[in-house]
């Protein structure tokens, strides 16, 4: 035999589950094989190779075609400008409610797509009964809050007031037979993983089963643009322990900012000219000097230390600061202004922020999709969506779940 993988590297090779994998050995599916001095779970090289070229880890691919069973119906809170709407919609999810507190990010969703239910408002207002097994699927991306005590066991009252609680309340109302919830990678360490635990364990006490919580690349998801999002996965317990979500597999390919603004494999045409912000001229004078891919280290010393001030003699790269991005790299992590100092995300060619088409394209939005709003916030709706294509590998996998709930169901009939 050759090398050997614990049922972390596994998971990770395999794109599915520590839980899917320990169910698959239970069933015989994937046997593990057994450490005699610590009994924990490892596996052969061949082992994973076989489960590899399988339809297993192929099928949810986000390349393949994944046909849903039936029209999936789902809800999503926090829906923002419809970028994790519109990988859903694609992926063949049909949406009954879409909610954000933002008007301007509520407006772009109606304009789009005058067809979906599109509620405007506070969340705490909508009443989730109406909804109650109607519904496939529940999604959001909720803002992260603390509200973890140590010693003190949480349950869902323990965070009334906070945005989780209320998509809490939401499945609890709603009863959808899988949840997706996503937040920002920091949400892993914030309140020592208090925070995260509480999360998970809300859920499992309203009768989900929640796969081990990751982060995924959008680099590996057909985006041109190096941002992580962390995404929780829950399935109702009913159907858990007979079925595998399989996350989504990566590409190897990885689009640049070239594939993002050309003509080539994302866009048909060269990305149109729009309003964009400008640097200050102080601003202006220092990033000419930047050349692409460089940042402000590649500025002449004195320069360094009037730019950066007191951050010049603190440790750590600060590669973000006075970016110029490359045509041949992906873009850094767009955030919700594009001027502002430490995260300037500067056009290759011409010394200026990425323009508003730009921004959207880097989301992976088509053309055709429309922001509303002032210039300043449609930057805001961007920078804060999850990237279109990254949405669609998760729905894909998510219709590939649902299916097979479905046919459990079917089964009983």
């Amino acid at each position: 035999m050759g090398e050997t993988y614990s049922i972390i590297e596994a998971s990770k090779i395999l794109s599915v589950s520590t839980e899917t994998l320990r169910r698959w050995d239970r069933d015989g599916k994937l046997k593990a094989n057994r450490n005699p001095e610590n009994n924990y779970r490892y596996y052969h090289v061949e082992q994973l190779e076989s489960m590899s070229v399988s339809d297993l880890f192929t099928a949810y691919n986000q390349k393949s075609s994944v046909v849903p069973m039936r029209a999936y119906k789902s809800i999503e809170l926090f829906a923002g400008a419809g970028g994790m709407a519109l990988g859903m919609e694609k992926a063949g999810f049909r949406h009954t409610l879409l909610n954000d507190f933002d008007r301007y990010a509520t407006d772009t969703l109606k304009k789009n797509r005058p067809q979906w239910n599109v509620i405007h408002g506070d969340v705490s207002q909508i009443d989730f009964k109406p909804y109650k097994d109607k519904i496939d699927l529940l999604t959001g991306g909720f803002p992260c809050q603390t509200f973890s005590y140590a010693g003190k066991k949480m349950g869902m009252e323990d965070t009334r007031g906070t945005l989780f609680y209320e998509f809490a309340r939401a499945l609890k109302e709603s009863q959808p037979k899988v949840f997706l919830a996503e937040n920002v990678k920091g949400l892993f360490s914030h309140d020592k993983g208090r925070t995260l635990q509480t999360m998970v364990e809300v859920f499992e006490s309203m009768g989900y089963e929640v796969l081990s919580p990751r982060v995924l690349k959008a680099i590996h998801y057909q985006v041109p643009q190096k941002r992580e999002r962390l995404f929780i996965i829950g399935i109702k317990k009913e159907y858990a322990s007979a079925v595998s979500f399989v996350w989504p597999t990566g590409s190897s390919k990885i689009y640049t900012l070239k594939d993002a603004l050309k003509k080539g494999d994302l866009f048909d045409t060269d990305v149109q000219v729009s309003p964009g912000q400008e640097y200050p001229e102080k601003k202006k004078k220092i990033l000419d000097l930047i050349p692409p891919g460089g940042y402000w280290r590649d500025l002449p010393i004195d320069l360094q230390k009037e730019y950066m001030m007191k951050s010049f003699y603190l440790g750590g790269g600060k590669t973000g600061i006075a970016r110029r991005i490359s045509w041949d790299e992906p873009s850094l992590t767009l955030t919700c202004s594009p001027a502002q100092k430490q995260t300037e995300r500067c056009h290759p060619d011409e010394t200026r922020p990425f323009q508003v088409r730009e921004y959207a394209r880097i989301q992976t939005f088509p053309d055709q999709w429309k922001f509303e709003g002032s210039m300043t916030q449609q930057y805001k709706q961007i920078g804060n969506a999850v990237p279109v294509n990254l949405a669609y590998a998760l729905g894909t996998s998510l219709v590939g779940l649902l299916n097979e709930i479905e046919k459990i169901k079917n089964a009983k009939v």
